[in-house]
């Protein structure tokens, strides 16, 4: 079966459509995942390269419309711009995020003419794992929402991520999406049922992987030590959030709600605020007196967001800004710091500033932060913490980064009431529960306005909030010790998918 030249155009674009039907946040139907790409592969049948570049740019931009659509709001509600900067530059991010479908196509496209089916099968998922990786690179990098993610939720295929972190999900997708467009073309008739069963035979073979590997990890938290976190979802106006006046509030409001939470039984050991839940510099400010006290009255260790500068040369007024989550331990003595180290471009810092000096106007609300670096977790009794504030959630290295610094548990401070009532929050919440099966960590999540939640070393939500609501919970987490496969070797898995592409393309 062939699909007319004609019609390729309007059937690729169903991919689209079909992904988001797949993704947190929009279906949730996972399973269609493994038939989402086949409307785009059609486009391979395209003698044209400039056909294919153009359909596979225009599948790109409105796959990434649909998952990014939710920058409008941050530019323009939080930053301030108007309607006619923002719409432009949510489709320009989009269209250079498209820029991956395009290329993909091209050399697919080449691959699918050159290769024979079985070769081609493997070459277009690490061709796209490849791609995805260069993405999570270039330009500081922007991963969101790899096609491995739909399959946050599913359970024995989760597990295959402690070996080579979700591009292996990714390739997976690929592998069953290529394999059934090649049993449906023409090609069929000679490779199509051999390419069909190998794949089945690949997604079998991570079903029982992940089935005989749960038991493993649950014995392994079973074994493990522990220890009570509480986190607390202040569900703080964003809009409001920086005033002056409304800082008495937020305190109150993060106490108020820790109190309660303090007051249980099950009381927590280390208490978790998010991002920037302090919204002033601790050393200036009269109310870090009393988040202190809290610490203090009820023999609990906090670790919460908070605004950081340190004098870097007073003469010349050189000050340094940071982006931090700070330990504070029950005496208030010994605190410890982390500032964050990736990120976010026009948002936490303007790369290029000098270079791009005519963007000034559009960034004036832009912050101007100094990067950390991953070195000591953040520690308090048996908890060593890697702390992933906000952005860095999507990034796998830094969570490995932690993992070898020696954290045994990750913890994810974020704001996304920047996001508002959209898919983004579903998103972010997704790739942090696969960073805990990449790295074999439990996760705990402090979000402003949510998505709060307490993941398990299996990506098992235990419990989770709803979003702009208050809310706060406890509960029992394990600090596994034990370095997963991918944190020590598996990470290398879309480096060298990119690597076969060269030489695929260097076969050509």
């Amino acid at each position: 079966m062939i699909v007319p030249e004609k019609a390729v155009f309007p059937v690729a674009l169903i991919s689209s459509g079909l992904l988001w039907l797949g993704f947190p946040g929009g279906g949730q139907l996972w399973p269609i995942l493994f038939v989402a790409l086949i409307p785009l592969l059609f486009i391979l049948t395209l003698r044209s390269a400039k056909k294919r570049f153009f359909f596979g740019i225009v599948v790109g931009l409105a796959h990434f419309l649909f998952q990014l659509y939710w920058i409008v709001f941050v530019l323009g509600r939080y930053g301030g711009l108007a309607w006619y900067f923002t719409y432009p530059a949510t489709v320009l991010l989009a269209l250079y995020m498209g820029v991956y479908f395009c290329v993909f196509v091209l050399f697919a496209g080449t691959f699918y003419t050159r290769f024979g089916a079985s070769v081609f099968l493997f070459l277009a998922p690490c061709l796209w794992v490849g791609l995805d990786w260069l993405r999570s690179v270039l330009f500081s990098g922007f991963p969101w929402m790899d096609l491995g993610y739909g399959f946050w939720q599913t359970p024995y295929l989760l597990q295959t991520a402690d070996l080579f972190g979700h591009y292996f999900l990714t390739f997976i997708i690929v592998l069953a999406n290529t394999a059934l467009f090649l049993f449906v073309t023409r090609r069929a008739k000679r490779e199509g049922i051999p390419a069909f069963l190998i794949a089945f035979v690949v997604i079998f073979a991570s079903c029982v992987y992940g089935y005989f590997r749960i038991s493993q990890v649950e014995h392994t938290i079973a074994t493990s030590e522990s220890s009570t976190f509480g986190i607390v979802q202040g569900n703080i106006d964003q809009s409001v959030k920086w005033e002056p006046a409304e800082q008495q509030r937020t305190i109150d409001t993060y106490i108020k709600q820790s109190k309660t939470l303090l007051s249980k039984t099950d009381s927590p050991q280390l208490l978790v605020w998010p991002e920037t839940a302090l919204p002033f510099y601790p050393s200036r400010n009269p109310l870090f007196g009393e988040v202190v006290g809290l610490a203090r009255q009820y023999n609990v260790a906090l670790l919460t967001g908070t605004p950081w500068f340190e004098i870097e040369d007073a003469e010349k007024r050189v000050i340094n800004f940071y982006n931090g989550a700070l330990l504070i331990p029950p005496d208030a003595k010994n605190a410890e710091i982390y500032y964050k180290s990736h990120l976010v471009p026009f948002g936490e810092y303007v790369p290029l500033r000098k270079v791009l000096f005519f963007l000034a106007p559009l960034v004036e609300a832009v912050g101007d932060f100094t990067p950390g670096k991953v070195e000591k977790p953040l520690s308090y009794g048996k908890a060593k913490c890697g702390v992933l504030i906000c952005f860095e959630s999507i990034f796998p290295d830094i969570s490995r980064k932690w993992v070898h610094a020696g954290a045994n548990v990750l913890i994810n401070l974020t704001n996304d009431a920047w996001y508002g009532k959209s898919s983004a929050p579903s998103h972010s919440m997704a790739m942090s529960v696969v960073r805990a099966v990449e790295s074999r960590r439990s996760l705990v999540r402090a979000a402003n306005t949510g998505i709060s939640a307490f993941v398990d070393p299996l990506g098992n939500v235990i419990a989770s909030s709803p979003i702009f609501v208050n809310w706060s919970e406890s509960t029992n987490v394990p600090l596994v010790k034990n370095i997963s496969f991918y944190s020590r070797f598996g990470y290398l898995f879309g480096p060298f998918c990119l690597f076969l592409l060269l030489a695929a393309t260097a076969a050509c």
